[in-house]
């Protein structure tokens, strides 16, 4: 799906919800939807600060909240880090590097047996998983070899 089919999917989610849409929220989404880093509140500002020179880190924060609740986008929280949102275009995991904290996606349709296997065996009503792999990054171990 191209982003500016997902743009519009997300831009009519939020109108079936009652959610205004305002400039910076349609940059925050936008933002979100292209970017494939898993950023941070605080990247995101940063990210759109010269766009948008009135708007502050609660703005970022209160519409990411916005979107969390609608179900477009998923806080990761990791550790002790600073959470990271991804917006919710599909299903999939993520694999962390441990040394410098990048997140890559990845699909693994498998898992999808798991959890009804997990309902069956326990008499759940599973209602989602998550799953993180950890390692290190090509970028991270090749430094470890120099």
């Amino acid at each position: 799906m191209t982003v500016s089919h997902q743009l519009k999917d997300a831009l009519d989610t939020l109108k079936t919800t009652g959610v205004r849409m305002t400039p910076q929220r349609h940059a925050i989404l936008e933002y979100l939807i292209t970017s494939h880093t898993h950023p941070t509140a605080d990247d995101i500002y940063k990210a759109l600060e010269g766009k948008f020179p009135n708007m502050s880190v609660a703005t970022v924060y209160n519409n990411l909240r916005v979107f969390k609740e609608v179900g477009l986008v998923k806080e990761l929280t990791y550790g002790d880090s600073s959470s990271r949102f991804d917006y919710s275009s599909s299903d999939h995991y993520h694999i962390i590097c441990e040394k410098c904290g990048k997140i890559v996606d990845f699909h693994y349709p498998g898992l999808d047996e798991v959890e009804h296997l997990a309902s069956h065996v326990a008499g759940f009503k599973v209602t989602h998983h998550r799953m993180e792999i950890y390692g290190d990054c090509a970028d991270c171990a090749a430094k470890e070899v120099h």
